[in-house]
């Protein structure tokens, strides 16, 4: 649940008809906005709201751009845009050594796991492989909106597999580091 709440703002941003990109970056940040609030209200620290501050910043920005002009070429690569932006926001937490998943895993791991360097090194594992995904769905994208698909099925389709791929990779991964623990 923690993933969907997480990408919310990148769904909801997905899910509204391109024709009308000006409100979905709007809505795009005015969800993310709420889910900061929700979650700074429920106690989440800051390293477990990464993607979430990122996701506002970047859709505040573009909201500005979208509403100065709406005709903007942007328009166009703004799937690509998003997937790319989160592929900076989640490399740019494994660079400076804060897997933006770390933050998420905190909420339902107890603290005294959270120094082992397992459960550090699974947490960079995961989100490499969500900067790898987001990354690739940003050159297919952009390579469909080159084509002039940019606001297509498959370019709706690609984003979906952008998230649905490293999510079921989470789950299956954090499976089997679990299954194993107890041997270990």
């Amino acid at each position: 649940m923690s993933y969907l709440r997480t990408f919310l703002p990148w769904i909801v941003f997905a899910v509204i008809p391109s024709a009308q990109w000006q409100w979905a970056a709007l809505a795009g940040l005015v969800v993310a906005a709420a889910v900061i609030l929700q979650q700074r209200s429920a106690g989440a620290a800051h390293d477990a709201l990464i993607i979430e501050i990122g996701s506002a910043l970047y859709f505040a920005v573009l909201a500005a751009i979208a509403f100065s002009d709406p005709h903007s070429g942007i328009r166009d690569y703004s799937a690509t845009l998003s997937s790319a932006c989160l592929a900076v926001i989640a490399g740019t937490s494994l660079l400076i050594g804060k897997p933006f998943t770390l933050g998420i895993a905190k909420r339902s791991t107890p603290p005294e796991i959270w120094p082992l360097k397992p459960f550090i090194r699974v947490n960079v594992v995961i989100t490499s492989v969500w900067t790898a995904a987001f990354a690739l769905t940003a050159v297919v994208l952009a390579a469909l909106a080159h084509g002039g698909h940019g606001h297509s099925l498959a370019s709706l389709l690609v984003q979906i597999a952008g998230f649905v791929v490293p999510m079921v990779f989470t789950v299956r991964y954090v499976a089997l580091v679990q299954s194993r623990a107890p041997r270990a």
